[in-house]
């Protein structure tokens, strides 16, 4: 490593001398960037995630009026503290105050200071029911329309004959630029009316295999707030059920820094504005309640990217040997795959609710179009194959005095095969929280759509135990913990044998006032998989050990300028290589004046690692529902600058440009994704109109 990285971390530590308020955009920053780095992916879109606290932004939630669902669908805290506010309002009646709030028992007032910006106290009571003729009355409409490019040219776009692309999949048929645009005309959180459509890079635009302009396009209807029928959906939506062991469409908290927030807190109908082009489902969804009792019926039927195969010894039988998640069709391959399968599904979710207690049973049938015959291999033996399979579960949740219980079992036909998942938050007091998490996920288990608590990135083949504690000690220290520990009966891919790990974190926070907050984290994941050392025939598992260090400073220097300080390093240890390591720096400044109609934010970051296993993800800020988290790897430097500017008062726009620099590297990537040049940059315009 160079010695300048530890000068420079010695100057990062001379800013714990400062003084961080967390301004209102920047919690909604830190909830995006928890899942990020448990997702560790550079394309990602959580717009559906973080809809609805942006819009409670401008609109806050009234406290007086809020039900459980409304304060879950905050994403910010666990039931047992709704359970409280629910509780202190039957007795004492509506909050006169928001600092009443200072007078709930398992309200820590950093919980205080993270709800605030959402939520208000007023007289004035929020309908319940609201009519469809009022809604469209007093509608907003919002338009985005992003333009997203990477200047430095790649292979897949090198200028050659129609014969050689048409013979190749190492080019793309579209041009380099990635085009989005969203139309939607909403209410409050009752109505939504809207169409999205994207483009992305290599993709063809009014032409080729896109002869209607964008490649993806979903549009969608939603509507709630009835007595009976109490939300609707038409085109579009996500369902999700339960803990999500058998549908939950859509992306959720796992293992993060915020270590009590293991539970789900499921919307059963929600309208899908996101450009993921495979999470989702298209048709019809109704949501009934009569007193205690709600029952969400669906539908859905769409079409998936897939490798279809011909087998001429059955009688030109079709089956599908893979399918495409990615959502791209800019190669010959790719094309072919686009729509090669008809995904049907339908279901029924009963659930019973009253302050305390829930209970849910549904069920989930899927069909397809085209038998999925995948090439057998030891690891994959007992995943599906086949046409049809059917998902039961049952889920429950239950709040007693300071405890909370939850959980859900799911069984599926295809394989007889179960999953389980039961956990428990226990609020030891407004300043302690601790919570257990068991699941058991069985070999053969295996639905499309779940997104459960897991160390694996699909809900099967897993059995863990989860602790986790957050404690805070005085009005300056919180400590942030948590221990997982699992195993793998069976093989996965790349690990050629049943495994197991484990993985800690620890995350103590100092917050001694409101414009300073520093936070140091250390990670630690013990994971096995096939070593790389191998004659051919055995291939032994071996300890992958990984160890994250970091420290990050924030500190408001004024009410316009927040200054962000961190710096990150990485190990990784296994027999069969050398040890590696990697060591990241960044520096942020966030100017956002109150008085002017513009806000800039500035990075630049030095990054030293030994290869692509030690990268470091982290968050970067960019315009409103894009999320950019890329790795940081080699050798080399990175900086951006992001200007938003509101003219008008109806329009926004956010200009961004960043690049990567590197200093050992001839040029990127490989295949048609390759860069002949030490250099990667991005830029974003995004325009957003409000009426």
């Amino acid at each position: 490593m160079n010695q300048g990285y530890y000068i420079v971390f010695l100057i990062v530590l001379c800013f714990a001398s400062f003084s961080h308020a967390q301004i209102k955009s920047e919690i909604i920053q830190q909830r995006i960037e928890f899942i990020s780095e448990q997702l560790e992916s550079e394309d990602i879109d959580l717009t559906d995630v973080f809809q609805l606290l942006n819009y409670r932004l401008e609109n806050p939630l009234n406290l007086n009026s809020a039900t459980a669902d409304n304060l879950k669908q905050l994403n910010l805290l666990n039931d047992v503290q709704i359970n409280d506010l629910l509780l202190h309002r039957k007795i004492n009646g509506n909050f006169i105050s928001i600092y009443e709030l200072q007078s709930l028992k398992y309200w820590s007032m950093e919980t205080i200071y993270l709800v605030l910006p959402f939520v208000k106290v007023d007289d004035k009571f929020d309908q319940l029911h609201v009519s469809f003729k009022e809604a469209l009355k007093y509608g907003v409409f919002e338009g985005f329309f992003r333009y997203q490019l990477i200047p430095e040219e790649k292979r897949g776009y090198a200028d050659v004959s129609d014969s050689i692309k048409a013979t190749s999949n190492s080019y793309y048929y579209g041009d380099p630029s990635r085009l989005y645009s969203r139309l939607r005309f909403s209410y409050r959180t009752n109505l939504s009316i809207g169409i999205t459509a994207e483009k992305d890079p290599g993709e063809q635009f009014f032409r080729g295999a896109q002869k209607n302009g964008f490649d993806f396009y979903s549009a969608h209807a939603f509507y709630s707030g009835g007595k009976y029928v109490k939300a609707i959906a038409l085109g579009d939506y996500q369902i999700q059920i339960g803990q999500g062991l058998n549908l939950w469409s859509g992306f959720a908290f796992g293992k993060t820094a915020d270590v009590t927030n293991v539970k789900r807190s499921a919307n059963s109908i929600r309208p899908y504005t996101s450009v993921d082009e495979t999470r989702f489902l298209r048709g019809a969804a109704i949501d009934f309640g009569y007193k205690k009792f709600e029952f969400t019926a669906f539908a859905s039927v769409k079409k998936i990217d897939a490798s279809v195969v011909i087998d001429s010894l059955l009688d030109d039988i079709e089956f599908v040997s893979s399918i495409n998640l990615t959502g791209f069709h800019r190669t010959n391959s790719e094309i072919a795959r686009k729509d090669g399968l008809t995904e049907m599904m339908y279901g029924g979710n009963l659930r019973y609710n009253n302050r305390s207690l829930h209970i849910g049973a549904a069920g989930v049938s899927y069909s397809y179009d085209k038998p999925f015959s995948k090439a057998l291999q030891p690891y994959n033996q007992f995943d599906f194959r086949g046409k049809n399979t059917f998902a039961g579960s049952v889920d429950y949740s239950y709040v007693f005095k300071n405890f909370q219980f939850f959980g859900e079992v799911s069984y599926v036909t295809h394989s007889k095969s179960f999953a389980q998942l039961h956990g428990m938050l226990i609020a030891l007091d407004s300043r302690a929280n601790l919570s257990i998490v068991y699941r058991n996920y069985q070999r053969g288990y295996e639905t499309f759509y779940n997104n459960a608590f897991a160390e694996g990135s699909q809900t099967k083949n897993e059995k863990g135990i989860y602790a986790a504690l957050n404690v805070k000690l005085n009005s300056s220290w919180t400590l942030n913990g948590y221990a997982d520990f699992f195993e793998f009966p069976w093989m996965k891919y790349l690990v050629d044998a049943p495994s197991e790990g484990h993985e800690f974190l620890f995350q103590p926070t100092y917050r001694p006032n409101k414009v300073l907050e520093v936070y140091g984290r250390f990670r630690q994941q013990l994971r096995q998989r096939n070593s790389r050392n191998s004659d051919g025939t055995i291939t032994e598992i071996e300890d992958v050990m990984q160890r994250n260090y970091r420290i990050n400073l924030s500190y408001k220097v004024s009410e316009a300028l927040t200054v962000k300080s961190r710096i990150e390093y990485i190990t990784i240890d296994r027999p069969s290589n050398k040890a590696e390591s990697g060591i990241m720096f960044t520096q942020d400044f966030l100017f956002k004046p109150k008085k002017l109609p513009f806000d800039l934010t500035l990075r630049y970051a030095l990054f030293d690692t030994d290869s692509y296993d030690t990268r470091i993800y982290t968050f970067e800020t960019n315009a409103l529902y894009v999320f950019s988290v890329p790795a940081y790897y080699f050798k080399g430097s990175r900086a951006y600058a992001m200007i938003r500017y509101t003219f008008l008062k109806r329009f926004d726009l956010w200009v961004r440009y960043g690049t990567f620099i590197y200093a050992n590297r001839d040029g990127l990537g490989s295949g048609p994704e390759e860069i002949s040049q030490p250099r990667k940059s991005d830029i974003t315009i995004q325009l957003r109109m409000k009426f």
